[in-house]
């Protein structure tokens, strides 16, 4: 057993430079206590003991059921008066506009009352502002002349810190339905449904704007019913509340699991024109999992309101015809192109500005001259995975930057965001726990960066050890079969705040190696009796790991990664998606 404070299977510095750790004694004897009250695999109780799941609580963890884990609509402020309008809009016929970010979040939370809306014998104007030329969120133009021509103006994924655009909108009903963080006051709205409210409890806190759209769609389902009238089945609507959750890094703990679990098997149906479509673009030929939510689908929803109009992303998800699904699809695909092009230009110029800023600080930042304010948040994502450290990126445009930042486990980017805004820094930002958006005066930039720093550093971030790899179990190749991949895939779905397990392979062969794609690394493995496991090691050459483990068959390594299921050819293998390697 490794003692406390020794590295995992004695690597101090992995071929990508970092230190491995294992599980604690504790950790240990209660995953040993889970598996012999419970008969599961040794595996699965190491990633549920993890987890901190009793054996009491092992059956219904691992079948996370919606109607027991549901919360009462009501139990969110300005709910019931929500969900009454919105009824009295669709019984009196009257014009509805929804209002939504141009992210997954706000397309899928549009989509879905879009379909409702249209079951119910009512189509709503969809209005996505542009990126560039019109920013976040509702704008005083935009919502005044909605306003002149809808009786409801229903604002999605956005509008909780829109004061003046609220206001604008005055001549019609306002409804916000949202997530992100609140201030004391709230803007003049008819109702504003938000977990993160400050007069909320923040028990529902971890809630996307699609989830909270959806319970709305409960709660109006629920007065339907109390009035003898038929309402919609909501359950069809899940892929979409699945995919917006795990687009937006929401984590997968409570109703978000099940959420996501329910809503990747209505994505497996098919029914839905515009994922199809989607799902045939990008030849994903495998049932769905949350890992193709957020780097699948994801990525091409977002397309359109990165680089591309705005609204493609949530006219591809509501659409009911499977030719203007199909045409959507390809326009997104084609912008998902464009995007990566743009991005990686972005990306190498950001990491070596903030490599030279230093990377161990609480903030990794950086800012260039006329990046494109469609990659900065996707760009920041991927130095956050780099570094380990909350990251902003701002394009610099004229006298102002427009920027966005990723966070990681533990620290509440969008809280400090909006501090540094609440103190002059900033000319406004907002956002929650795990993403922000920014605008600062180009004069303001070091300090109010430096500020955000010193915010960040106070919830810990400067005290993180980016560079330790953090490894659940050891694992042998003849005990990695398809039976324990699937009986793993249970304890998920796996994302924020519920990290796939990493399992160790402890000296094995590389038995061949090839590149594919672009820097990527196709291997198999063995241990010399008689068992080969395929990996892929993603980005491999973006350090040490491609050159040593492609450098000839035969070679030793600790190989580190996560078990997935490969759907090749309507045949199913095991195959370990590398995350790191060791020489022996």
């Amino acid at each position: 057993m490794t003692g406390p404070g020794d590295a995992f299977l004695g690597v101090e510095a992995s071929l990508t430079g970092r230190r491995w750790t294992g599980p604690d004694s504790d950790l240990i004897r209660r995953s040993e206590a889970l598996e012999q009250q419970t008969l599961l695999p040794g595996p699965i109780c190491r990633i549920l003991a993890a987890r901190g799941i009793a054996p009491e609580d092992a059956s219904q963890f691992l079948s996370p059921a919606l109607r027991d884990l549901l919360p009462d609509p009501r139990s969110l402020r300005d709910m019931e008066a929500a969900g009454s309008r919105i009824l009295s809009a669709v019984e009196r016929s009257q014009k509805i506009a929804i209002f939504a970010d141009y992210d997954v979040d706000g397309g899928s939370s549009a989509a879905l009352l879009l379909d409702w809306l249209r079951h119910q014998g009512s189509n709503a104007t969809l209005y996505v502002p542009d990126r560039i030329d019109e920013g976040y969120g509702p704008n005083p133009t935009a919502m005044r002349e909605l306003a002149s021509t809808h009786d409801l103006i229903i604002c999605v994924d956005c509008g909780t810190l829109s004061f003046d655009a609220i206001a604008a909108g005055k001549a019609a009903d306002v409804i916000i339905l949202d997530h992100h963080l609140a201030e004391e006051t709230l803007p003049s709205a008819l109702a504003v449904v938000n977990p993160n409210r400050q007069d909320e409890s923040g028990e529902l806190a971890h809630l996307c704007a699609a989830a909270v759209v959806f319970l709305v769609l409960v709660e109006c389902n629920r007065q339907l019913k109390a009035k003898g009238q038929n309402a919609p089945d909501l359950l069809s609507l899940l892929d979409l509340v699945a995919l917006a959750t795990v687009a937006d890094v929401a984590p997968l703990i409570g109703v978000n699991r099940a959420f996501v679990r329910q809503g990747l098997k209505v994505m497996a149906k098919r029914a839905r024109p515009g994922v199809a479509a989607l799902a045939d673009i990008a030849k994903l030929d495998a049932p769905p999992s949350a890992h193709h939510l957020g780097y699948i689908f994801g990525p091409r929803i977002n397309a359109g309101g990165r680089i591309g109009r705005a609204d493609l992303g949530a006219r591809c998800l509501s659409t009911h015809d499977p030719d203007e699904a199909q045409a959507l699809a390809e326009k997104l695909d084609q912008l998902n192109s464009e995007r990566r092009e743009i991005e990686q230009s972005v990306r190498e110029a950001a990491m070596i500005q903030a490599e030279a800023r230093g990377l161990d600080g609480p903030l990794v930042w950086a800012a260039g001259e006329g990046w494109h304010p469609g990659v900065v948040g996707i760009v920041a994502a991927r130095i956050k995975e780099a570094t380990g450290r909350p990251t902003v990126v701002i394009g610099l445009d004229g006298d102002e930057g427009k920027g966005s930042g990723r966070s990681i486990a533990g620290i509440d980017l969008g809280h400090s965001v909006q501090r540094v805004s609440a103190e002059g820094l900033l000319i406004k930002g907002g956002g929650h726990r795990m993403a922000a958006g920014l605008t600062v005066a180009r004069s303001q930039l070091g300090s109010a960066m430096a500020r955000l720093s010193e915010l960040l550093d106070k919830q810990g971030a400067g005290k993180l050890g980016p560079r330790d790899l953090r490894i659940d179990a050891p694992l042998m190749p003849q005990a990695t079969t398809i039976d324990l991949a699937e009986e793993i895939e249970r304890v998920g779905p796996f994302g924020q705040a519920a990290p796939a397990p990493r399992f160790a392979f402890p000296d094995v062969a590389i038995l061949h190696a090839r590149e594919v794609g672009s820097g990527h690394l196709k291997v198999s493995f063995g241990d010399g009796l008689g068992t080969r496991i395929d990996g892929i090691a993603f980005g491999a050459f973006d350090s040490d790991l491609g050159t040593a483990l492609a450098s000839g068959s035969g070679a030793r390594f600790h190989l580190a990664g996560k078990l997935e299921i490969n759907h090749w050819g309507g045949r199913k293998s095991v195959q370990l998606r590398i995350d790191d390697a060791a020489p022996v």
